[in-house]
């Protein structure tokens, strides 16, 4: 049995060519074309999001949320549940507080109201302009989405 060896395939090389500038050939290379997006879809720097658990004792394990408001541990918080959602604004009179580590702790009547559980997501909406964080139960975005995914699984478009 004799062994047989294969040439390499080396492609060409065009001088002053390293992966930019002119393509095969010393043909210009065009960008790629990109849509451009509506205004309607255009973000507000303002919001800043995150989607986290919260463990046994309430406490919500994203602790970058916290730190996009500018609440520092012992920042004293009001905590309180309207229509599902759970909001929370910093007060100098408020009950409830950031933890020593940094972390926002939902009260246990706030979590039983919105009935979440060990492991439970939440999706975290900070307001940055109004100092206020909307934690929003994963039951509730579904109320809030069941519309749209209806119309769009019928075609509908907005």
């Amino acid at each position: 049995m004799s062994a047989s060896s294969v040439p390499p395939v080396v492609p060409r090389v065009i001088p002053g060519n390293a992966g930019t500038g002119p393509g095969p050939l010393g043909r210009a290379r065009r960008p790629l074309p990109l849509p451009a997006l509506s205004s309607e879809y255009a973000r507000t720097a303002d919001t800043a999001y995150a989607l986290s658990a919260v463990d046994k004792s309430g406490r919500i394990a994203d602790r970058s949320i916290v730190r996009a408001l500018g609440w520092a541990p012992e920042t004293r918080l009001d905590i309180r549940e309207q229509s599902g959602v759970i909001l929370a604004c910093a007060t100098a009179d408020g009950v409830h507080r950031i933890g020593n580590r940094g972390y926002m702790l939902l009260p246990l009547t706030v979590r039983r109201w919105c009935r979440l559980k060990a492991g439970d997501r939440v999706l975290l909406v900070a307001h940055l302009s109004a100092d206020v964080l909307a934690a929003h139960p994963l039951t509730v975005l579904d109320r809030l989405l069941a519309g749209t995914h209806s119309a769009v699984k019928r075609g509908e478009t907005a």
